[in-house]
Formats: structure tokens, sequence, C-alpha cells
């Protein structure tokens, strides 16, 4: 199936997500890093998985299913309601080291590394309004699963008092819109523990409330979600072709897919929405290239086209990434 090209494609902003294997990689160190065809050789590690909650405090600002907060403006279309760092993008490696990035300039710039207090590995990110990093944690065996909420300002990172419950330890998360309150916006998850998955669910409160089962070919896959700033919602499916699809919120069912050909089905992999562009971030099993780090491939829906090609081996395995619904509608100038 193909996603339709609609005139606001270009009009859309994002929030992300990712999952993983589970693992180690290289780390730079606060220099902007400009990874384009060799990053370098990266860490080898991973686990399955998705992103993260939400939550609320003065240090880290609101969580999920709140409105956004005033400050200076994003560049280019950014919501002017929105603190500037709510513009970027942000990735999480298997290290446990925060990033953030300028896809336009294909530009990573190292902000630190994660104190969360877990033995679990790191597994999936999503990023509200406030530029809050929530971030989950899962055990290699999915048999727990936790959620952290994280500063993008120096990755300090403190937990959330939401429970993960039976089938939801390791996750697909992203934030999408309220289409009534365009400042606020709902935390959307991805249920991926174990095979098949228990499709998508949402944070409510304290607590994951399940939503419904994705329909036709993609029931029982996982998935990577990221949500709008026009309140829709998307998911990265590793089916083979990968498939880029729309969700439906109230129900879960499968709006519309297309086909990603050329993009690998990964092991460690995740994606956001920016500028008017999807980006895939994805790695193969580290046994089966222990050299490979991640590769970004960017998906222009304008045109239809795929850039599989676009940053390659970038020198560490991404395994989470997030966006909020504050970024920019278009490519800034």
């Amino acid at each position: 199936m193909r996603i339709a090209r609609w005139c606001f494609w270009m009009a859309l902003a994002a929030s992300g997500c990712s999952a993983s294997d589970s693992g180690t990689s290289p780390a730079d160190s606060g220099q902007p890093t400009g990874a384009g065809d060799n990053g370098g050789e990266g860490g080898l590690d991973g686990a399955d998985g998705a992103d993260g909650a939400g939550g609320e405090d003065e240090t880290f600002g609101a969580g999920a299913g709140t409105g956004g907060s005033s400050g200076d403006s994003g560049s280019g279309d950014a919501d002017s309601r929105c603190v500037e760092r709510a513009a970027f993008v942000y990735v999480l490696s298997q290290d446990n080291e925060l990033y953030s990035f300028k896809p336009d300039r294909k530009e990573f710039t190292k902000i630190g590394v994660l104190g969360c207090q877990t033995n679990m590995d790191p597994n999936s990110m999503a990023v509200d309004r406030d530029a809050v990093a929530w971030v989950n944690y899962a055990q290699a065996d999915d048999s727990a699963g936790t959620l952290f909420k994280v500063s993008t300002e120096d990755a300090s990172c403190e937990p959330t008092e939401t429970p993960l419950p039976e089938g939801w330890s390791r996750l697909g998360m992203g934030f999408s819109s309220d289409l009534s309150r365009p400042d606020a916006e709902q935390l959307f998850v991805a249920g991926a523990t174990g095979t098949p998955g228990i499709g998508l669910g949402r944070i409510d409160g304290p607590s994951v409330k399940p939503v419904g089962e994705f329909s036709g070919s993609l029931r029982g896959a996982s998935a990577e979600l990221t949500g709008t700033g026009d309140g829709r919602l998307f998911g990265f499916f590793t089916t083979s072709p990968v498939q880029l699809a729309e969700i439906d919120k109230e129900t879960g069912e499968i709006i519309e897919a297309t086909d990603l050909p050329g993009i690998e089905t990964p092991s460690a992999w995740a994606f956001t929405f920016w500028g008017g562009d999807f980006y895939f971030y994805t790695a193969p099993d580290r046994f089966q290239s222990a050299s490979r780090t991640t590769n970004v491939s960017r998906y222009r829906p304008s045109d239809g086209s795929i850039d599989t090609a676009y940053m390659t081996n970038i020198g560490f395995r991404i395994v989470g990434a997030g966006v909020s619904t504050c970024a920019p509608l278009e490519t800034p100038r």
C-alpha cells in the first residue's frame, strides 16, 4: 500500500521513538559530529524494542497529555509557544549517550551520558513539547520494563511513577498533538513485548490504557511510533520491506501504509519526523556485522524519494529517537 501524498504533508511536525537489540557503543564528547559517510565503528549491543512516557515536575516540565510551554521560538516553522530545544531531534545510543541531531546539517552533538538508576537496557525514547525525553528501559528477556524522564539540557535522569503492566515492558512510543488543543499532546505506545505484539496503547495518567490491535497484515507486528503536530500518528514496522503506516489513534487500525524498499530490516532502530521528512535510524544484528553502526535514511513524502545513503555508519548504534510536536514544519532555510 502507499501513503497518499497529500498537499499538507509538509505541514507535519512530529515526535519520535525507537527500538534495539541491547548493548554498547563509542561516545563522542561535547563537540558536534558531522557523521557523513563514515562516522567510525560503533558499539556492539542491543535488544528488540521501542519508546517512553510521561509525568511532571518543575525540573523537567509537563508530561504526557499536557500542554507546551512558553519560551524562545524554534527555528523555521517551530511553534513559538515552545522552548527552542523542543524543535531539535534527539537520539539515544546503546551506551546511554544522549545526542541532539540537526538533520539538515547531518550533525550529531553529544549532550551527556544518562545516569538512570537501572540495570535494564535502553530501548526507546520520545520527546514532549517541553523538550523532556521519556526513555523506556527493558530487561533483555522482556520480564520487566520501566520509564525515566531525562533532561535534554544535561542528560540528568529521574524515574516516573508509571508502572508498565504485563505485555508493555518494551515499548515503541511517540507524542501526538490533540487537535482540539494544538499546544497539548498525548503519549502513545506500542506494545513490543513478545511476538506477536499487542498493538496500540496510550499513557493515561499513571497507567497504560490499551487502544487496540493493529489491523490487516500488520496485526501482531511491533512498531516504533512518531506523532505529528496536526494530530496524526505513524508507525515504523520492521517488516521486509520495512513499512511506514499511519495509525488511527482511536482504534489502532492501520489507515494506510507504504513500503520503503532499500531501507534495511534492522536489529536496532528508531525514527523521527522533522522538517517535512521522515528519518530512519537502522543497524543490523551486531553478530552479523560487528563493525556496522547506525545508518540514517530519509524518506521524503513530498516526492516519494528514499535516500538510504543520507548518512552511513555514524559511529554509534541508535536505539531511541524523538522530536516533539514543536518541531519545524519545513526545513529551515
